[in-house]
């Protein structure tokens, strides 16, 4: 079961796995083809995974690990 705090690990994976910039679609593509099963079986987080994920973004920011949205061309969401 996913928790909200997965989010951020997934994030980071996708993004990675995207050599370190991807939009929000393919962030979330990305998610959805790894982990359905896991937000299937997560109750409420099924239904809000992609706010959650864009939380996780903003904490991520925050903590530097991502560039700042007005450092990263429009859309796109980029590791430092």
């Amino acid at each position: 079961m996913a928790r909200r705090k997965d989010m951020r690990n997934w994030l980071i994976e996708a993004l990675k796995a995207n050599k370190g910039s991807a939009s929000i679609t393919e962030v979330c593509r990305y998610v959805w083809e790894k982990y359905e099963n896991e937000l299937r079986r997560s109750g409420d987080l099924f239904l809000t995974w992609q706010y959650d994920i864009r939380w996780a973004a903003t904490q991520l920011r925050k903590e530097g690990i991502m560039r700042a949205a007005d450092s990263s061309p429009k859309g796109i969401w980029e590791l430092v």
